[in-house]
């Protein structure tokens, strides 16, 4: 049995979230059946080292024991029950000892209901309708954040799917990722009339790119002077870059941040918070409504509660980082022996790497003119020696606690094999 076909009968598109497609490498998605650790299995048996982990949250590795137990243990006292219980405290208090800018919060289930809230927030306390947003970050498929640059650097969007009314994708400014200038010009001209931007301050769905030195500070002072809020969008980095997310590597404190993947340990859950001021602007202390029938569901939250306990040591986030960095500087050194561009990039349990000839990637642009074709080739590769990378040129991957000198050995391994091929074929 062909498990896409029979999925396409039933699912739109035989997914029920693109990415898992495999439409960015070409080919047929793999159906997972379980995961342990740093490993994953398919269906028909393969198992596979594991660098996607869920896109993010198994920075414990799959099936981690206390989560597992947490879980079980919460679901003997119910599901759910549309009502407060204590643990949604516990973790809000977690998750504010880690990133201090958030005085408040209020729980969700998905990033995007995290980002679509943000922003609605951000309007309603600021009383203002434009937003700035940089071209490659994504932020779920929120209407107003769905949307793709125009020609000039410098410009209203436009929609970038159907579905989204004209209308509302000229309130979204769309400017480069890394680019102060267009910053600090889009201010100029529509300063009084943003209500904030957001930003992945380091972005994990172009690729993974770091900001270059000046650029969230610039963005911070901006947005002060400009009476705008600042919205990091950190669901991606948040508690796998470091403990207190992206904004304590670099210092800078956002308005508002969105959480989400770690936060719910695997399981369905996001969360935005800020400073108190803004946050009591929403419904039912303020006038900004925002609900969700299912939203700190017990079961998510301890789950996030336990993993959250479990990387709250400042070795963890140490001992992750030098995985990472033993992981992608050994991948350049092979891809230089072997004559193939490559450039790498890393922080904490997050990696990414691209084939380009132009040096590291700084925004969209510059992933989007490298070597796709190549990156497909190495993917197949790669699968067809057991190591699982993200199915996409445009995402980032993930490292956990399970993935040991074994894994990482095994995985530089099969790279040489690989690019041995590779250089091979393009002489």
């Amino acid at each position: 049995m062909n498990l896409f076909s029979e999925a396409k009968k039933v699912i739109a598109g035989g997914v029920n979230s693109p990415a898992r497609s495999f439409s960015g490498v070409g080919g047929e998605p793999l159906f997972f059946k379980s995961a342990k650790g740093a490993y994953i299995r398919t269906e028909n048996g393969r198992e596979l080292i594991d660098y996607v982990g869920s896109w993010g949250p198994m920075i414990l590795g799959h099936s981690f024991p206390p989560v597992l137990s947490s879980i079980k243990k919460a679901i003997e006292n119910g599901l759910s029950f549309g009502a407060p219980t204590t643990i949604e405290t516990k973790l809000a208090k977690k998750v504010k000892d880690f990133i201090p800018s958030i005085e408040k919060l209020r729980m969700v289930s998905t990033g995007t209901e995290a980002t679509m809230s943000a922003i609605r927030l951000a309007r309603g306390y600021t009383g203002r309708d434009l937003i700035v947003k940089f071209e490659g970050c994504y932020h779920g498929h929120v209407d107003s954040l769905l949307i793709k640059a125009g020609s000039g650097a410098l410009t209203h969007g436009a929609p970038s799917s159907p579905g989204i009314p004209k209308s509302l994708a000229k309130n979204t400014l769309i400017i480069p990722f890394n680019d102060c200038d267009a910053l600090k010009k889009i201010y100029e001209s529509y300063g009084d009339q943003i209500a904030c931007t957001i930003v992945e301050p380091i972005a994990g769905n172009m690729n993974m790119i770091k900001p270059i030195p000046g650029f969230l500070e610039d963005l911070q002072d901006i947005s002060k002077r400009h009476g705008s809020l600042l919205i990091f969008d950190e669901v991606m980095t948040g508690f796998r870059v470091a403990k207190g997310g992206a904004q304590s590597i670099y210092n800078i404190e956002p308005d508002i941040t969105a959480l989400g993947k770690i936060i719910g340990g695997g399981l369905p859950a996001a969360a935005f918070g800020g400073k108190d001021k803004i946050m009591s602007h929403l419904s039912p202390e303020g006038p900004v409504y925002q609900a969700g029938t299912l939203s700190g569901n017990p079961i998510a939250m301890n789950a996030g509660y336990t993993t959250l306990k479990h990387i709250e040591k400042p070795s963890f986030f140490e001992k992750l980082h030098l995985q990472s960095e033993k992981l992608m500087l050994e991948m350049k050194k092979i891809a230089s022996k072997n004559n193939i561009p490559f450039e790498v990039v890393y922080e904490g349990g997050m990696f990414g790497f691209s084939f380009t000839k132009n040096g590291p990637i700084k925004n969209y642009n510059d992933i989007a003119n490298s070597e796709i074709s190549l990156f497909k080739e190495f993917f197949h590769l790669m699968l067809e020696e057991n190591i699982y990378f993200a199915p996409s040129p445009f995402e980032a991957g993930f490292m956990s606690s399970k993935h040991t000198e074994v894994e990482i050995d095994s995985t530089l391994s099969a790279v040489e094999k690989v690019f041995k091929k590779i250089a091979k074929k393009s002489i």
